[in-house]
């Protein structure tokens, strides 16, 4: 049985319509659990990988993603380690592949990975910039690391959505670990608006920050100059002479008196008609809408103290 014969038994078609629902545009998923493959690549990595390396196939998603799993497992020096990361990056090609390749490192190979990355920050591929920063928040947000990988996230100017999603990612871990510093970067950085606001949001949802650090970290979002649309593009009968003017097809307004011009604010009167009983008093409520009050206001009263999901 080939390794392509033993992938299409696992498959779960269940499990693959969940898992191309989260990425959207992947084509040809089988939806094999991330804990199969995990177990499958470990059995590679024990025996010849070097020859399944050469050999495999990436038609389907788990295929490819099989690859950058035997890779992290794979026994090796660091050096020519890296020479099979550099032939596997530019096959990522969605963000599931690009998340579960980026292993935790071991002591060796922490510093050639280090200086491995630090070109990826830079490219012009999406999947690149996103390996080199989920590779660098998942081993190097620590006290040797954190300026110099503060200062590379602040470089990427990268404006596909799975680059800039994996920045402010790195940003929240960043801040999370060490929040004094990344708030104080956070401050002066020049990420894009888009990406810094992001930073922002994923920080406030994480449940290790405090309400008074959200609190702070709301504070810094970025807002756009909003213009006055009332300015822009004033209602009919509210421009100056010289904006009525310029309307096409129309001539513009003739000034009239006080009187006529109160008149003309006016509400009419609405007539009384016989049979018709005079409408409610203001803040009553009848017919359904009582009835719906009647039903809800103990229910609100009951549950206005309930906490929220944290995890929402």
């Amino acid at each position: 049985m080939t390794l392509r014969d033993q992938l299409l038994e696992l498959q779960e078609p269940k499990y693959m319509k969940f898992t191309a629902a989260l990425m959207p545009g992947v084509e040809n998923v089988l939806g094999i659990r991330l804990p199969v493959l995990r177990k499958i690549a470990r059995q590679i990595a024990a025996g010849d990988w070097r020859t399944y390396l050469a050999e495999a196939e990436d038609f389907y998603f788990e295929e490819r993603m099989l690859q950058g799993l035997v890779i992290g497992c794979a026994r090796c020096t660091p050096a020519e380690k890296l020479e099979h990361v550099a032939r596997f990056v530019p096959k990522i090609n969605n963000w599931a592949v690009c998340d579960c390749f980026c292993w935790r490192l071991k002591a060796a190979e922490r510093q050639p990975m280090w200086e491995f990355i630090q070109p990826y920050f830079r490219s012009e591929a999406e999947y690149d910039v996103r390996f080199a920063v989920v590779t660098g928040l998942g081993n190097f947000v620590d006290g040797e690391h954190l300026e110099a990988l503060l200062q590379l996230l602040d470089s990427v100017r990268h404006e596909a959505y799975y680059a800039r999603m994996a920045v402010a990612w790195a940003v929240s871990v960043c801040y999370i670990k060490f929040p004094q510093r990344t708030h104080e970067w956070l401050g002066s950085c020049s990420l894009d608006d888009w990406t810094f606001n992001k930073s922002l949001q994923k920080i406030v949802e994480s449940l290790r920050v405090s309400d008074t650090d959200k609190q702070a970290i709301r504070a810094m979002k970025r807002r756009k100059q909003a213009t006055s649309r009332a300015a822009v593009n004033p209602r009919p009968g509210t421009e100056t002479a010289g904006q009525a003017e310029k309307r096409p097809g129309q001539a513009p307004k003739q000034p009239t008196d006080g009187k006529t011009a109160a008149r003309r604010r006016r509400p009419a009167k609405r007539p009384h008609l016989p049979g018709k009983t005079a409408a409610p008093a203001a803040g009553r409520k009848t017919g359904r809408a009582a009835q719906i009050c009647k039903i809800m206001l103990p229910l609100c009263k009951k549950f206005q103290n309930e906490p929220l999901c944290a995890n929402w």
